[in-house]
């Protein structure tokens, strides 16, 4: 383990962090798309997106490393490993006077929902300060380790 482990695991913290506030703002901006990509013909609805985490490093190599070793788990930190769609339904507005209207007035609206936005993009912020706070902590211990040696 090195020394810059800690700064390693809560950099990566972030980054992931920062791709969900990402793929959260887009969600966001495109709320009102009904016409986010063309298929067969037929423009279809922007589908809400979300982020997959995953831990880096559970690999059969490191649990076998581990296992020889005898040494207790340490994580390495955090990556994005997909960004799936949200296959729930579209939502159905009345609005006759839209331009993707169906015969019967209706308008399928993105599967977006503001309030679930709002929560992530909230939770998403917290673990972003999390990581901060865990970086200048690791930060002001190597710092006071450097003046030990003076």
């Amino acid at each position: 383990m090195s020394i810059f482990q800690g700064i390693n695991i809560s950099a990566s913290g972030l980054t992931a962090q920062r791709m969900r506030m990402d793929v959260i703002s887009s969600n966001l901006a495109n709320i009102n798309s009904t016409r986010a990509k063309r298929v067969d013909g037929e423009w279809v609805p922007y589908r809400r997106k979300m982020v997959v985490m995953e831990p880096i490093g559970q690999r059969f190599a490191d649990y076998l490393q581990q296992a020889s070793a005898d040494a207790k788990p340490v994580g390495k930190g955090v990556k994005v490993s997909a960004i799936v769609e949200d296959d729930s339904p579209f939502k159905l507005v009345y609005q006759p006077n839209h331009p993707d209207a169906d015969e019967n007035g209706y308008v399928r609206m993105p599967n977006v929902d503001p309030l679930k936005e709002m929560v992530d993009l909230l939770s998403a912020t917290r673990s972003y300060e999390a990581n901060v706070t865990a970086l200048n902590a690791t930060k002001g211990m190597l710092m006071k380790a450097l003046q030990i040696g003076r």
